[in-house]
């Protein structure tokens, strides 16, 4: 079966991970091209071939003020991305609480060595 396109939609435009690290710079602040190829040690034609797609998929919005351009991501088009982790959150909820309750048990199990 033939994968989508990077384009298609948010989830397969997240499947890249330099996209994911360029939505982390994102984050916290609006950014220039210039300031995320410098945060990120990347190459600038690369940051925006991923700003493309990210944009094409609505993750982040752009502003132009002279010659440059400034991207900050956006929350709506996230929203769907975040609510889909959050239904695994009760899953490693679990494991992660059966994990803690394994190791408390061979810690109370005397040692026979």
């Amino acid at each position: 079966m033939a994968r989508a396109a990077t384009t298609s939609d948010a989830f397969n435009a997240v499947a890249e991970p330099r996209r994911r690290q360029i939505l982390d710079c994102l984050a916290a602040r609006e950014r220039s091209v210039g300031d995320i190829v410098g945060s990120l040690d990347l190459e600038q034609p690369s940051v925006s071939k991923h700003l493309w797609v990210l944009r094409k998929v609505g993750l982040v919005r752009v502003r132009r003020h002279g010659r440059q351009m400034f991207y900050r991501t956006n929350a709506e088009a996230i929203r769907p991305l975040h609510e889909w982790t959050k239904t695994f959150e009760r899953l490693w909820a679990h494991q992660l609480t059966r994990i803690k309750a394994c190791a408390e048990a061979m810690e109370t199990k005397p040692d026979h060595s």
